[in-house]
């Protein structure tokens, strides 16, 4: 579900109608520009490279790839582990800067399991850039990208006066708004 953008705010800058572009067709292409924007802005998130569980305690053990930056008692959102660790969950002990534990249940215990992909524990979302004006613009104008790279027959569009232009989506997408959204880029994302 979008966060920074509305599907009605989407149209309106697209100028479509509902009858063409449902509000869940328009709700997929703004949480595709709010995560492509979102994982380059501050917020307390960091990778899950591993963990165990122990079924007799019900603690998961996890262990990320930098320093995370949570604190215990903390409510954090774990998605891309397993089933008995992704949700929301409130971390029990910070083991050190990398390891801490939540609570989870399991029928087995288990040893180190890695995560390939990574998983992700995430402190925040991006409510907390709801009404910062150059953030919604970022999302914006990267979800015209998608929606015109969506619609652009043979990788071209077409402007209003139907003159075709060159392909805009590619790897420079987001360069296109760092300056919206650079001093609240994280100094440790891939941008800049």
């Amino acid at each position: 579900m979008p966060v920074l953008v509305t599907a009605s705010q989407l149209r309106a800058v697209l100028g479509v109608s509902v009858s063409l572009y449902s509000d869940a067709n328009l709700d997929d292409i703004i949480n595709t520009a709010e995560d492509a924007i979102g994982d380059f802005l501050t917020q307390w998130k960091s990778n899950i490279i591993k963990h165990k569980h122990d079924d007799t305690t019900d603690i998961t053990t996890l262990v990320t790839n930098v320093p995370h930056k949570f604190h215990e008692g903390q409510t954090i959102a774990i998605s891309g582990v397993h089933a008995h660790v992704n949700g929301s969950k409130t971390i029990l002990k910070i083991i050190d800067p990398y390891t801490f534990t939540v609570s989870s249940t399991m029928e087995a215990t288990h040893d180190w399991w890695n995560n390939i992909p990574a998983g992700l524990a995430a402190a925040n979302d991006l409510s907390q850039y709801d009404g910062v004006d150059s953030i919604e613009e970022a999302v914006l104008q990267i979800a015209i990208d998608v929606f015109q790279s969506r619609l652009a027959a043979g990788g071209t569009q077409q402007a209003l006066d139907y003159t075709p232009a060159p392909y805009r989506m590619g790897r420079t997408l987001l360069y296109k708004v760092t300056g919206l959204i650079s001093k609240y880029i994280d100094s440790n994302s891939q941008v800049g």
